[in-house]
């Protein structure tokens, strides 16, 4: 019966095959935040093997056309897992409706339309080298390797929903990332879920299966191991994170300005829980500040006024820069320090901004045709050159995030002293009560694993908390609640490999994996040969 089922789904053809892979990508998006059901993608790769294997041209045709089929298979997949991961993009465009609900439609499907093409390439890439039994799935885990590391920087980069993160849903599975990093783990990932589908191959079913079964072992026993074996201090500073619960289309409206302002404050200074210590720092999240502040010193006086003696404030701000004469102000995603008398101390720009959120790419051409971003700023904001740790109070500094930021493995690289954690600022009340949040918390919880730095996250409306340095949530708020964190941060810990080598691993697996697809790629065309 299961042979019959796999040998119908490899003779599908046209809208049935297309749709098919379609409803696969989309059930694979359920492997990740915040449903987390990651058995579905042992059933959506497989399938999508399957659909390869038929995905087929007549031999005459030339080379281009015979890939084809694949690339409408591999598109169709990553049209439905981006549709179904992403959609909640299109509800950042609901808080303004009037002036960009014209474009939900776009950030719905037209941005699945766009990253689908990667999956088509990987679909292209394995079928390049595809060949009978396990071959074929090493030939994918390829594939999928490269388009995802392609993912995470054409056009600025866009690499949210890897599939790695479907491999990595608790603690006990993130440990990995450090000794190979997510980039190689998309190729892991991609081998282990697939592997099932080895079942209708003539030879190698055996060496599949154990393929697999070390695959998870090593997997899940690096884990246990390395969390049995934590050893944890929480001898850093006492922390509050600062989460009001700020509705979007109120941050900007001016007769709102004021109570949100004294809202942030009165959190701020209000009394610890019993049992809980004064904290030394407070954040806020990303834009928290409705005020350009280095304008407004009446703001810094409040400010001051709510701080005690030696306490520390990392607020998000829009900061402006006046290059004079008559250029137009510069504005920045900001980070500040401000200390207890009121003196900001130190900040951190935005290096990696939101390509329509933030800035208009081609923006001379765009603009002309209506096309905004959506934090609408004279010219739009500026990045920083170069991403800096942040000290915050004596012998203690980290590394900024600011909103998105946190998804860029491949950008943690920073100049300035050492850090002692990661703070990630962000406001994703933009997105509401949908997937969106929780998928983000997850991937800047594996920025603290592959750093071995403790995260302090601070957001407007969700999800805030702190998690140590082996992915392990301390203390959290929940989604839309409104309320303060106060914890102690524990220490960092030492990496397998050191820092910034996570390159080198992925090179290494991408490597061993094209040598496994090739020689069974080739030794199928010495047989027909």
């Amino acid at each position: 019966m299961i042979r019959g089922l796999i040998d119908r789904i490899v003779l599908l053809s046209g809208w049935r095959r297309c749709g098919l892979a379609f409803l696969m990508g989309a059930l694979a998006s359920f492997a990740l935040p915040p449903y987390d059901f990651f058995a579905v993608a042992f059933v959506a790769f497989p399938v999508l093997v399957w659909l390869l294997d038929g995905a087929v041209d007549n031999a005459g045709s030339g080379p281009i056309r015979r890939l084809v089929p694949a690339a409408i298979v591999g598109w169709w997949f990553g049209f439905g897992y981006f549709v179904f991961g992403l959609w909640w993009i299109g509800n950042a465009l609901l808080v303004d409706a009037a002036n960009f609900a014209w474009a939900i439609p776009l950030a719905i499907f037209g941005l699945p339309a766009f990253l689908a093409f990667f999956y088509a390439f990987a679909a292209v890439i394995a079928r390049l080298i595809w060949s009978d039994g396990i071959g074929r799935i090493f030939a994918l885990g390829l594939g999928f390797g490269l388009a995802e590391w392609l993912r995470s920087f054409v056009l600025t980069g866009f690499p949210w929903n890897a599939i790695g993160y479907a491999a990595m849903p608790i603690p006990v599975l993130m440990q990995s990332s450090v000794i190979v990093g997510l980039l190689a783990m998309n190729i892991l990932a991609v081998i282990v879920f697939a592997m099932p589908a080895v079942y209708n191959a003539k030879q190698g079913r055996i060496a599949g299966l154990a393929v697999a079964l070390i695959l998870i072992i090593a997997h899940v026993g690096f884990g246990v191991f390395r969390l049995s074996t934590a050893d944890i201090k929480l001898d850093g500073p006492h922390i509050r994170i600062v989460q009001p619960s700020i509705s979007q289309d109120l941050k900007w409206d001016a007769e709102a300005r004021r109570g949100i302002f004294d809202k942030y404050l009165a959190m701020t200074a209000e009394e610890p829980a019993e049992g809980k210590v004064k904290p030394q720092i407070i954040v806020w999240p990303e834009t928290a500040v409705p005020y350009i502040l280095t304008k407004t010193p009446e703001a810094l006086q409040a400010i001051a006024d709510n701080l005690a003696d030696g306490q520390t404030l990392l607020a998000g701000a829009i900061r402006m820069e006046e290059p004079g004469g008559a250029e137009e102000p510069l504005y920045y995603n900001t980070i500040y320090t401000i200390d207890s008398s009121g003196e900001i101390t130190g900040a951190a720009d935005k290096v990696h901004l939101v390509p329509f959120g933030e800035y208009v790419p081609l923006e001379s051409i765009l603009r002309k045709i209506g096309i905004s971003e959506v934090v609408e700023l004279p010219g739009g904001f500026s990045a920083a050159s170069v991403r800096r740790s942040l000290e915050v109070i004596s012998g203690f500094s980290v590394l900024p995030l600011i909103c998105y930021e946190a998804i860029f493995p491949g950008e943690m690289f920073y100049q300035g002293a050492a850090a002692n954690a990661i703070v990630n600022v962000t406001n994703d009340a933009w997105y509401g009560d949908t997937p969106g949040p929780y998928q983000h918390f997850r991937q800047a919880q594996l920025r603290a694993v592959e750093q071995g730095l403790p995260m302090v996250r601070a957001a407007n409306n969700g999800l805030s908390g702190v998690v140590d340095p082996y992915g392990r949530i301390i203390d959290a708020l929940a989604l839309n609640g409104v309320g303060v964190i106060d914890a102690q941060l524990p220490g960092r810990v030492e990496l397998p490999w050191g820092e910034g080598v996570h390159t080198v691993q992925f090179l290494v697996v991408l490597i061993m994996v094209l040598i496994v697809a090739l020689g069974y790629f080739l030794r199928g065309r010495r047989r027909v040969g």
